[in-house]
């Protein structure tokens, strides 16, 4: 399995801050602006996990989501949910588009590792 991980977020800060955290863990990190970017970068690499906002410019997280897991190579893979969005309505739609947790923003870096090595190992 690999260790790369795949960022996939609008705002540039919350990339540089999970990229700063995931990295110096010893994980490598990839990062894409939106969800077509990221799907495209799912299809030419295989990740560890993805981690993806939901409202994003050009293509959705939701989308995006049942996209990757529609490739073959995508339908183990860990899918976690880093938005600003919690109610338990959307909490439900990102597990039934295929995401495997949620994590809500602002998060904390130690959080984020805690969750990431549980299921993606160093």
């Amino acid at each position: 399995m690999s260790n790369a991980i795949l960022v996939v977020d609008d705002n540039a800060t919350i990339r540089h801050l999970a990229r700063k955290t995931l990295t110096g863990a010893g994980y490598q990190v990839v990062e894409a602006e939106n969800g077509a970017d990221g799907l495209e970068c799912a299809k030419g690499r295989q990740f560890g996990m993805v981690l993806t906002d939901i409202n994003m410019p050009v293509m959705g997280g939701m989308d995006m989501i049942k996209a990757i897991r529609g490739l073959e190579n995508y339908k183990k893979t860990p899918l976690i949910v880093l938005s600003t969005e919690s109610t338990r309505e959307m909490v439900d739609q990102g597990k039934q588009a295929g995401a495997n947790g949620w994590m809500v923003k602002p998060f904390e870096p130690d959080k984020l590792l805690s969750l990431v090595k549980k299921v993606v190992p160093v």
